[in-house]
């Protein structure tokens, strides 16, 4: 298992094996809200994204076997395009979905996001595991971890607007 990196926000980025990365964070909300805010469009437009991206299209279609399709545009006028297949939901505890990139032909990636509360606190644990270890390096030389820090962090804000 390769140490943790954290950014200043606390998310961790872990690379327990091969094929799979382990994003972490804590956020200051009952699980029910932030399992919401991963799944109700209206909320997914509020944070989801580096800062400066905006979801233009956010389809959420939430039960075994329902697709999800998320767009982003971002501040130069770039689109970035994935989606997926829900595998298995349990609300407000856990999701398991595909995910792939547009023009990504490495193949899918099982996501799987868990959320446990403790004392009005929910600990997210986001699996990904990918297809090989190529595909989850690929992963890695992207700026998906700054990313994805910037898109937890416009979470924790709506979370805190929202409490």
């Amino acid at each position: 298992m390769t140490a943790p990196r954290h950014d200043a926000e606390g998310l961790s980025v872990t690379a327990p094996s091969d094929t799979e990365l382990v994003l972490s964070r804590t956020f200051a909300a009952p699980r029910a809200l932030v399992f919401d805010a991963f799944t109700r469009p209206e909320l997914l437009r509020r944070w989801h994204g580096a800062r400066g991206w905006q979801l233009v299209v956010c389809e959420v279609d939430l039960r075994p076997g329902g697709a999800w399709r998320f767009v982003s545009r971002g501040p130069d006028g770039a689109e970035m395009g994935h989606g997926g297949v829900y595998v298995d939901v349990e609300a407000p505890g856990r999701i398991v979905q595909t995910e792939i990139y547009d023009g990504w032909d490495a193949g899918a990636a099982l996501v799987t996001t868990v959320f446990d509360e403790h004392d009005d606190r929910t600990a997210m644990t986001t699996t990904v595991r990918y297809p090989s270890r190529e595909a989850r390096d690929s992963v890695l030389r992207t700026p998906m971890e700054r990313g994805a820090g910037e898109a937890y962090d416009r979470l924790a804000e709506l979370l805190a607007e929202t409490l």
